[in-house]
C-alpha cells in the first residue's frame, strides 16, 4: 500500500451525485417522530405529506398557484407522468446533451410516437435555446447531471409561450435559481441536493400546466399510477398530500427534516451559496493544474452540483482505464466514494458538490485527487 497519500482524509467521503450525501451531521435518531406503521391516508401521514409539500413551497419560492404532488418512482416517475399526462396536444421539442435527456427522447419519439423535433448536443456542451421553437411542448434537463453541464437561466423562454415547457430539475432544485414563471412542469427528486432517500419524486405544475390536464386527454390509454385527472378535473388531493401510491413514511421524515434544516441555515440563498462554494474549489483546481478539467466547456454552464472532470495530460495512454483507477484508488483509501463517471459519459470523474457537502471536504478532496493522479501515473509506466 501507498504511505505517501495526505495526512487527512474528507470527514465524509461520500461525494456520490444520488443518493448523495445526507445533511451535516445527519443521525438516524432525527427521524424518531416518523409515523411508522401508519397509514398515510391517516390524520399523520396527511399532515407530514402536506408538510413536505408546503415545506418545499416554502424554500424553493414556489407560486402559491402552482400545484407541487409527491409522486412514485423518483425524478424519472415525475418526468414520465408529465410526459404521457401532457404530450401530444402539439407538437413537441425535446433536448439532450447528456443520457437522461436522452433517454426521454427515446420515451416520446420511441414509446409515444409523437411528432417532435431533437435538439442535442455532446457532453460538455448545451443546446442553444435561442434556436428553440416555444410554441412547441419542450422537454429539457435543467442540470445535466451526468455531464456536469446546466443552463445558466431561462430568458430564451418567452413569457408568450404557446407551448408547455416540461423541465427535468433533478439536480438542480435547491442549488440553482429556476425561474418558475419559465417552467410549467418542473421534477426533482428527494435524493440530489437534500440529501434525502430514493424512490419519492416532486411534480410541480403552473396554472398552464393544469390547463393542459384539464382540457385534453392523450390518444394512449393511461395507468393508474400516471393519473392525474378523473372527469376531466384534475386530482386536487395528489397535490395536498393524498399520494397516488403508498409513501415510505421514514423517507418522507427524511426529507421533512432536511427541509428543516435548509430553513434553519437561511433558505435557497445558503443551499446555492454553499453549492456553488463547493464547485468552485474543483473549478480553482481546475484551473492551477493542466492535467484535470471541467467537462463543461463554456464556464457559464458549468454545474455547481454534479461537477465533472476530465483527465488531460497527454501521458494518459487509456483514458477510460486511468479514470476508473483514480476513482477505485481514492475508493480504497475511503478518500472519496462513488466519484467515477456515468457509464455513459466520457472517461473521467464526477463529484457531487451540492448543498449537504462540506467545503472543507471538498478541500481535502482536491489533495487527494492530485496525490491518486500521480499514483495512477506512475503505476502505468
Amino acid at each position: 500500500m501507498d504511505t505517501n497519500h495526505p495526512a487527512t482524509r474528507p470527514a465524509n467521503p461520500r461525494f456520490s451525485s444520488g443518493p448523495c450525501a445526507k445533511i451535516p451531521h445527519f443521525e438516524l435518531n432525527m427521524l424518531s417522530d416518523a409515523a411508522l406503521g401508519r397509514s398515510h391516508r391517516a390524520k399523520v401521514g396527511k399532515e407530514k405529506l402536506k408538510a413536505a409539500i408546503e415545506g418545499t413551497r416554502e424554500i424553493l419560492g414556489i407560486p402559491d398557484d402552482y400545484r407541487i404532488g409527491i409522486v412514485p418512482a423518483s425524478d424519472t416517475g415525475a418526468v414520465e407522468m408529465a410526459m404521457w399526462s401532457l404530450l401530444g396536444e402539439r407538437k413537441a421539442t425535446m433536448v439532450a446533451w447528456e443520457s437522461f435527456g436522452a433517454g426521454w427522447v427515446t420515451d416520446v419519439v420511441k414509446q409515444l410516437k409523437i411528432d417532435a423535433d431533437v435538439k442535442t448536443a455532446d457532453y460538455g456542451k448545451i443546446v442553444d435555446f435561442a434556436e428553440i421553437d416555444f410554441d412547441t411542448d419542450v422537454v429539457f434537463t435543467w442540470n445535466g447531471t451526468t455531464s456536469g453541464v446546466r443552463l445558466p437561466n431561462g430568458d430564451a423562454i418567452p413569457a408568450d409561450r404557446a407551448g408547455l415547457t416540461i423541465c427535468d430539475a433533478t439536480s438542480a432544485a435547491f442549488a440553482q435559481d429556476l425561474p418558475w414563471d419559465k417552467l410549467d412542469v418542473t421534477t426533482f427528486s428527494w435524493q440530489k441536493v437534500m440529501g434525502g432517500e430514493a424512490a419519492h419524486g416532486m411534480l410541480i405544475l403552473s396554472p398552464r400546466a393544469v390547463e393542459r390536464l384539464e382540457s385534453y386527454t392523450p390518444a394512449w390509454p393511461l395507468p393508474k399510477i400516471f393519473r392525474l385527472t378523473k372527469g376531466g378535473k384534475l386530482i386536487e388531493g395528489v397535490f395536498v398530500g393524498e399520494t397516488i401510491n403508498t409513501p415510505s413514511m421514514l423517507a418522507v421524515e427524511d426529507y421533512l427534516v432536511a427541509l428543516e434544516w435548509a430553513k434553519k441555515i437561511g433558505g435557497l440563498p445558503e443551499l446555492m451559496k454553499r453549492a456553488t462554494t463547493n464547485a468552485k474549489i474543483l473549478w480553482d483546481f481546475c484551473d492551477r493544474h493542466d492535467w484535470l478539467a471541467n467537462l463543461a466547456e463554456d464556464p457559464a454552464t458549468r454545474s455547481n452540483t454534479s461537477v465533472c472532470l476530465k483527465f488531460t495530460d497527454d501521458r494518459i495512454k487509456d483514458g477510460a482505464a486511468f479514470a476508473k483507477a483514480v476513482a477505485k484508488k481514492l475508493d480504497d483509501y475511503n478518500a472519496a466514494y462513488d466519484i467515477g463517471a456515468y457509464r455513459d459519459a466520457p472517461a473521467g470523474l464526477r463529484v457531487w458538490c451540492g448543498a449537504t457537502i462540506e467545503a472543507a471536504d471538498v478541500e481535502k478532496l482536491t489533495l487527494w485527487l492530485k496525490w491518486a493522479f500521480e499514483a495512477c501515473l506512475e503505476a502505468q509506466d
